[in-house]
């Protein structure tokens, strides 16, 4: 008998053991500290209740469903440093609302993807940083906003963390950081958890048009604040 799960089948038998653990440890809230609650409701809606920003990228149209400021660095940071994947599950609603909002794709970006006219890729974690973790943060997020993401990319890249980096290292760091492990033969949308000065988003983007892929824009979680030109709460 073939016991091999298939990748889908696998990636939800890895979150489910991981967010079950995450469960079992008592935790205070990610945002803002409040004891005995993973998040409490006032930002659990601070993270649900997103707009939709626009901001175009070397070219690329960026949409993007919250600020990165506020209980949002928080909680992102539980979600990448301490394992509580659960986290995940708000960052994905917001994710699709951003996605049904914007109009990135004529017609709607949800209803292009569900008829596969247009392919979701999630930007990959690094090696290390996978190990170091066991799951990746953006197609988890991804996975809880309904998509199912082509793994186009590889990273293969130093995964220096780029936190403490300007716009100019974060250019030099993000240079060869991906390999296409497939050409889409649609179009792609790529799928990031926040962007900062855009570094990665170019660094996936010129990879896949190398290769022949057509890159229309890009969804993210979250944004800095001071990257977006133009801001539209909807």
């Amino acid at each position: 008998m073939n016991t091999l799960l298939s990748p889908r089948a696998a990636a939800w038998v890895r979150d489910a053991a991981v967010q079950a653990l995450s469960w079992l440890i008592p935790v205070d809230c990610a945002g803002c500290g409040q004891p005995d609650s993973p998040l409490c409701g006032q930002c659990e809606r601070a993270v649900r209740s997103g707009g939709v920003r626009h901001r175009t990228l070397a070219g690329l149209a960026v949409v993007s469903a919250m600020d990165y400021a506020g209980p949002v660095v928080g909680v992102m940071r539980s979600l990448k440093a301490e394992g509580r994947t659960g986290l995940a599950r708000p960052f994905g609603a917001a994710l699709r609302g951003a996605m049904e909002r914007t109009d990135i794709v004529p017609g709607g970006l949800v209803p292009a993807i569900a008829a596969a006219a247009v392919i979701p890729v999630a930007i990959p974690s690094s090696s290390a940083a996978f190990r170091r973790r066991g799951y990746s943060v953006v197609e988890l997020i991804a996975r809880r906003a309904g998509l199912h993401c082509l793994p186009a990319l590889r990273s293969v890249g130093s995964g220096v963390d780029q936190r403490a980096l300007g716009r100019a290292a974060r250019e030099r760091n993000t240079q060869g950081m991906f390999t296409v492990r497939s050409v889409p033969l649609r179009p792609v949308v790529l799928i990031d958890d926040v962007v900062t000065t855009g570094a990665t988003l170019r660094a996936a983007t010129d990879a896949l048009r190398a290769a022949g892929a057509t890159v229309i824009g890009a969804v993210t979680v979250a944004s800095t604040p001071l990257l977006w030109s133009r801001d539209t709460q909807g």
